[in-house]
């Protein structure tokens, strides 16, 4: 029970950063440049599906190899 107790506390969590961050940028942007050597600015990146085309390859690249090290 309190195994079940707690991945439900941890999955609340991720739900609501989750949900913050698809809200978030709807009312503010992070000035200056996503990508310099592309020229992408963050105000260029459109909101929700949209920003996977936008963001280059190596900064998918950069996104999952952190998040791969973090959870080693």
């Amino acid at each position: 029970f309190n195994r079940r107790r707690e991945v439900e506390l941890k999955h609340g969590r991720v739900s609501m950063f989750a949900t913050m961050g698809y809200i978030a940028p709807e009312y503010t942007r992070l000035p200056g440049f996503l990508s310099p050597s592309y020229g992408v600015k963050f105000a260029d990146v459109p909101n929700g599906l949209g920003a996977l085309a936008k963001v280059p390859a190596l900064g998918w690249l950069q996104i999952v190899t952190f998040v791969g090290l973090l959870e080693l």
